[in-house]
């Protein structure tokens, strides 16, 4: 379907058109003008006939150089430029003309007309901005005002973008940068009003209701610092996306409210896009637990990737019906209601669609709630990953990736030992087949089911206290957008049998996260310690003792290698109860119940 042109655009055909006229008008004036001041007849035929040269060819070389055929974005520097070009070679034909035709009798008033020409279509060109940010002015008065915290390249996408979308609800009245350089400098008429520490005053002189922080390539600490300015001056705080992440030229979309994310603003991960386009198009796909905050983020972006059919694999049929319902109409997909745990159900779904990829992210991951039923956890994460990855390799899959957990680093619990023992059952089919399975272990990520934030917001909204299980307790957090990320670069870079770690920088005290919540929150909420659970560290590690990593392809990703180990299909058939729910994490050591 092709879209309609907008009448109300500045780029449309009939306004171009007008601004030709306008422009072709300006060698009239500027021959006029001319004619005054050096005493010249402008009736005389020879001089009519340079005007007409100098116009024809303002015409010509403005459709030659684009000028007339919208392909310069009105008022921007490229604009003028080409104006200012076309009106000096039409100027330059005048002289050639006059030069011709009168023996170069009028050629030095022929220069001042175009001079004077040049000068007409620059003034028509800044007439027009300033109508437009008049307009844009009085149409802004009814918008949220903000203060933009940032004069740099931020800072002038971030305003542009506000001022020249009629749907934006924000409008700038104000900057603030602590750069002394830029104290006197406006934006698009939006003016520097002072430094990072003014913005509790300019907020309150300004009346505004929220900040941006249009700071792209800004650090954790200075975002927070930032954010805790506004929250202190009553402000809603709003961010843009880190500088990797912003592409053309900027709309009011990218600014979004403030969330826990930001306060770790990693450096986002760099994926070879070639590479996983390649693999994921034309293929069919197959996410378990899809459902799911890692499985859902698969599904989205494997779906923007033109796979032939994506398969949706999940035991919860709500869940399923939600990630379902919102890639409906983006690519064929099925999804299959289906428990990993059901070996026989599991083979007839990878018969059915014989899927060339698949990203295994179904799992039961709370550590507390598997410490306390771990026949569950192995059951799930042992049992159905093999059910999994004995169907993969059955029926060809060319590729496999398993999502593990940071946990399984060393593991002390039953969830890391079950993860750990799905690291070694997809290394042990990888060494049989040779194929690309391999593993990839994340940290917490930020904001999904039964996160440590849900929770503590859930404590907040319920007036607290916020129970944290020790002062000094440490998690590795990342976002679920990041994690997915690595994953799919996981699919393409790992060799047989390797597990990927993400270097995910500093660990985050969990007691930090807790107290930056209850800021943000206002409340007055205690914070209580009630001691480590059963199972949990006090620090999580990446790599376990004797385990080296490598960065072959990727200086943020480690690859490791783990001793590869099967369970034998009689070793499945396990009666659960009494001592074997008891000793799980003792089977994972040995190699599962009866070995």
């Amino acid at each position: 379907m092709t879209a309609r042109a907008d009448p109300s655009r500045y780029d449309n055909w009939w306004r171009t058109s007008l601004l030709a006229v306008i422009d072709v008008a300006c060698w009239p004036l500027a021959f006029l003008f001319t004619v005054t001041m050096e005493e010249w007849s402008f009736t005389e035929p020879r001089v009519l006939l340079v005007l007409a040269w100098c116009a024809a060819a303002q015409v010509l070389l403005g459709m030659a150089g684009g000028l007339y055929r919208r392909r310069y974005l009105p008022f921007s520097f490229e604009e003028i430029g080409i104006a200012a070009i076309t009106v000096g070679l039409a100027g330059a034909c005048g002289v050639v003309a006059d030069l011709a035709v009168t023996g170069n009798r009028f050629g030095h008033r022929t220069v001042w007309a175009t001079a004077t020409a040049a000068s007409l279509v620059l003034a028509v060109r800044y007439l027009r901005r300033l109508r437009a940010r008049i307009v844009r002015g009085r149409r802004a008065k009814r918008r949220t005002p903000v203060v933009v915290v940032g004069a740099g390249e931020g800072g002038h996408r971030a305003v542009r973008a506000m001022l020249t979308s009629a749907a934006s609800p924000y409008r700038p009245v104000a900057l603030l940068d602590d750069d002394p350089a830029k104290r006197s400098l406006r934006i698009m008429g939006v003016r520097v009003l002072g430094g990072f520490d003014d913005l509790g005053d300019v907020a309150r002189h300004l009346h505004v209701d929220a900040a941006v922080l249009a700071i792209p390539s800004a650090a954790p600490d200075l975002l927070s610092r930032l954010h805790g300015a506004a929250r202190a001056a009553g402000l809603r705080t709003l961010v843009m996306p880190p500088v990797q992440q912003l592409v053309g030229s900027g709309t009011v979309a990218e600014l979004r409210s403030w969330s826990d994310e930001d306060v770790l603003r990693r450096q986002v991960v760099t994926i070879d896009m070639k590479a996983v386009g390649a693999m994921i198009a034309g293929r069919t796909v197959l996410v378990t637990g899809a459902g799911g905050s890692i499985g859902s983020e698969l599904a989205h972006q494997i779906a923007g990737l033109q796979p032939a059919h994506l398969v949706l694999l999940d035991h919860d049929d709500s869940l399923l019906h939600r990630v379902e319902q919102s890639l409906r109409g983006t690519v064929e997909l099925t999804p299959e209601l289906a428990d990993i745990r059901d070996r026989q159900r599991i083979d007839e779904v990878f018969a059915a669609h014989q899927p060339e990829v698949v990203f295994h992210a179904a799992a039961l991951k709370h550590v507390p709630a598997l410490e306390v039923h771990p026949a569950e956890g192995w059951k799930t994460n042992v049992l159905g990953t093999r059910n999994v990855l004995a169907a993969a390799e059955q029926h060809g899959a060319a590729r496999f990736v398993n999502i593990s957990t940071d946990k399984a680093a060393d593991p002390v619990n039953v969830l890391g030992y079950t993860k750990r023992t799905a690291e070694q059952l997809t290394a042990a089919v990888a060494a049989r087949t040779d194929r690309p399975f391999v593993s990839v272990r994340f940290g917490n990520v930020i904001g999904s089911r039964g996160s440590v934030m849900e929770t503590f917001l859930a404590q907040i909204d319920a007036g607290g206290p916020v129970t944290v299980t020790h002062p000094e307790v440490t998690r590795y957090f990342m976002a679920v957008r990041e994690a997915v990320r690595l994953t799919l670069q996981a699919a393409t870079a790992g060799a047989p049998g390797e597990v990927l770690v993400l270097d995910m920088g500093t660990p985050v005290k969990i007691a930090d996260v807790a107290r930056q919540l209850i800021e943000q929150s206002g409340k007055q909420i205690e914070i209580r310690y009630t001691g480590l659970r059963p199972g949990e560290k006090l620090h999580e590690v990446l790599l376990s003792e004797g385990e080296e990593g490598d960065r072959p392809h990727h200086p943020l990703i480690d690859h490791v290698r783990v001793s590869p180990r099967w369970i034998d299909a009689d070793q499945l058939v396990v009666e659960v109860g009494g001592s074997m729910a008891d000793s799980v994490a003792e089977a994972c050591k040995v190699g599962g119940p009866g070995a």
